[in-house]
């Protein structure tokens, strides 16, 4: 007779993952709830299961090895076909359409790895999805062209929704650009911005304003990796969060005044509530609890 093959561990494909997507184990366990220790002992078990290297570091991040690829795909299938069984047997299958948007923050860093994870959770479902401004998304939710929206809370324009939290607003910049000696010459301190009306531009403005700094808009942009090109250059400095920030650029310190938080607001359309948006809802939730 011949040996049956070796059944691969579904909890430690879910930490896989999971540890992939988040770019850290020790995120991934707070996802799942879990301590790093015991994610790290799963990925090791993995590991001997399939008796490879799956994931090497590269930085701060995590990198797939090449049978960590080939791993991936199928991990990714085995879970969606374990969670839809899952959901079939509790009849919680999800089916219909939600339109989301998402500020440009959230577009490019948060925002792939949650709907990522709700398609494969929710296969029956259609997602339609809109990243634009705050001004662009606030809108279309009146219009009824999107169901909710992931967005920094307007300010003075209260709304229906739920606050998931705050986020440190910094001043961030080329390593190179030398912000003490442009203070201490007098020079007006070159920014780089969104066109008005931009929440972190009045902010920014406002905050140097009220210190007496002088300051000179030299690049402005129509999308936020426009802002992050024109930072890398060392064009000038922005006030952002630290969300999706690029890796060559740091945050000025103490050097100038601190422009205080950002609310994140989840924020709903005038349609009737769904299950689906409670769900993803609550997925971007946890999300964010690793940004702040």
């Amino acid at each position: 007779m011949n040996k049956l093959p070796l059944t691969l561990d579904l909890d430690a494909l879910r930490s896989f993952v999971t540890g992939i997507e988040c770019g850290s184990f020790a995120l991934a366990a707070t996802r799942l709830c879990r301590s790093t220790s015991a994610v790290s002992a799963q990925l090791k078990k993995l590991e001997q299961q399939c008796d490879a290297e799956l994931v090497v570091k590269q930085g701060r991040h995590l990198a797939l090895t090449r049978n960590g690829e080939i791993l991936m795909g199928y991990a990714r299938r085995l879970l969606a076909l374990n969670d839809e069984a899952q959901r079939a047997l509790k009849g919680e299958l999800l089916q219909g359409e939600i339109r989301i948007g998402m500020q440009e923050d959230f577009g490019e860093s948060l925002m792939p790895g949650i709907l990522g994870e709700f398609k494969r959770h929710h296969p029956g479902l259609r997602i339609i999805a809109r990243v634009d401004r705050n001004p662009a998304l606030l809108t279309a939710l009146d219009d009824n062209a999107l169901d909710m929206a992931l967005l920094w809370q307007p300010e003075n324009a209260p709304r229906e929704g739920k606050l998931l939290g705050q986020c440190q607003l910094e001043w961030i910049q080329h390593p190179e650009l030398d912000i003490s000696t442009l203070l201490a010459q007098g020079e007006p301190l070159p920014l780089v911005m969104f066109e008005n009306p931009c929440l972190m531009r009045s902010r920014a403005t406002a905050c140097l304003d009220r210190a007496g700094i002088a300051w000179r808009v030299v690049f402005v942009s129509h999308s936020l990796s426009g802002i992050w090109a024109a930072v890398q250059a060392g064009l000038g400095i922005t006030l952002r969060t630290r969300v999706g920030m690029p890796g060559n650029l740091r945050v000025a310190g103490g050097i100038l005044p601190s422009p205080g938080n950002l609310g994140i607001m989840l924020a709903q359309g005038n349609a009737a509530d769904t299950g689906a948006r409670a769900k993803l809802g609550q997925l971007m939730e946890a999300a964010l609890l690793n940004v702040r």
